[in-house]
C-alpha cells in the first residue's frame, strides 16, 4: 500500500477507487474551460483513456465500459489528464467533437442553476440550455 506522500507527492498514478471500483471524473471543455459533464471511469477506462486518447468510461447504470462518443459520434479527445492531490478524482480536458457532450443534446450536462439565497422549495433556472442537437436522431439512428 503507498504512502499519503507517495500519493501526493510522488510520480505514479496510484487512482484511489470507491467500494465499486470507481473514481469520478469532472470533464472540461480544453478551449473555454467549461465543464461538460461529470462520470465515473475504472481502471479499464482510465487505462483505455491513456492508451487512445479518447474518453472512456464506465456506465454505473449500464454496468459496462463504454467509449464517449460509441453511440452519437461526438467523441471527446483528451487533451490532457490531471488527478488530484488524494488520487480520487480525475480532470479531463477534453476537445469536444460533434454539437455536444449531454445526452439531452446540449453542449453541457450542467444547463441548469440553483438560485441561491432562497428557502422553502427550490426552482431551477435554465442556463444557456438550448438543445445543439437532436438526442432521439442521433442515439436511435446508430442504435
Amino acid at each position: 500500500m503507498a504512502s499519503s506522500h507517495d500519493i501526493e507527492e510522488g510520480l505514479t498514478l496510484l487512482p484511489k477507487f470507491d467500494a465499486d471500483g470507481l473514481v469520478t471524473a469532472v470533464i472540461t471543455d480544453a478551449g473555454n474551460g467549461d465543464v461538460l459533464m461529470v462520470a465515473h471511469m475504472n481502471a479499464e477506462a482510465i487505462a483505455k483513456t491513456i492508451e487512445t486518447g479518447e474518453a472512456w468510461y464506465y456506465s454505473r447504470s449500464r454496468k459496462k465500459l463504454w467509449k464517449k462518443g460509441e453511440t452519437s459520434g461526438h467523441v471527446q479527445r483528451v487533451q490532457e489528464l490531471r488527478v488530484d492531490c488524494d488520487q480520487d478524482a480525475l480532470w479531463l480536458k477534453v476537445v469536444q467533437e460533434g454539437e455536444g457532450a449531454c445526452h439531452t443534446g446540449r453542449r453541457s450536462c450542467f444547463y441548469r442553476a440553483v438560485p441561491l439565497g432562497q428557502t422553502g422549495a427550490v426552482k431551477l433556472e435554465f442556463q444557456n440550455a438550448g438543445k445543439v442537437f437532436d438526442p432521439d436522431a442521433v442515439y436511435s439512428s446508430k442504435g
